[in-house]
């Protein structure tokens, strides 16, 4: 009985839960009634979630991977972005902007106003990165 990929992975999550010792792969589908090709990409993207932990294992000398859940999920890294770092770019107020375009006269790659923005912009930066890495030391 196919569901969505969500359902799947809730399902997953729950049995693999209720086995303190791990679950095998294969004993994974079979439960959830999932065939080899459907429970591998199921795996798959738990894994590469980090929402489980697999390790290999040889039953009946045969290579599966024993499923854990995660002991601290893979946090996703949050990259925080201020409108304050955009707001004087000066493209905003160009009087040329609606001629702008590569190959034109007016075009991003030759232009001073910008250019001289960007290395404001990447030397205030490196001022901040290095004042955070004297705070940790």
């Amino acid at each position: 009985m196919p569901r969505g990929s969500d359902e799947n992975e809730k399902a997953a999550m729950e049995l693999i839960k209720k086995y303190k010792k791990g679950v095998l792969q294969s004993e994974l589908w079979k439960k959830m009634g999932l065939d080899s090709r459907e429970g591998s990409r199921l795996v798959l993207r738990l894994s590469k979630k980090g929402l489980i932990k697999r390790e290999q294992v040889t039953v009946n000398g045969r290579r599966t991977y024993r499923i854990f859940i995660a002991e601290k999920p893979i946090e996703s890294k949050v990259l925080n972005v201020s409108i304050s770092s955009i707001l004087d770019i000066p493209c905003t107020t160009c009087p040329y902007i609606d001629e702008c375009d590569l190959g034109g006269f007016h075009q991003s790659s030759t232009c001073m106003l910008l250019e001289l923005w960007l290395t404001r912009e990447a030397t205030l930066s490196s001022a901040r990165n290095r004042k955070v890495v004297k705070k940790a030391i």
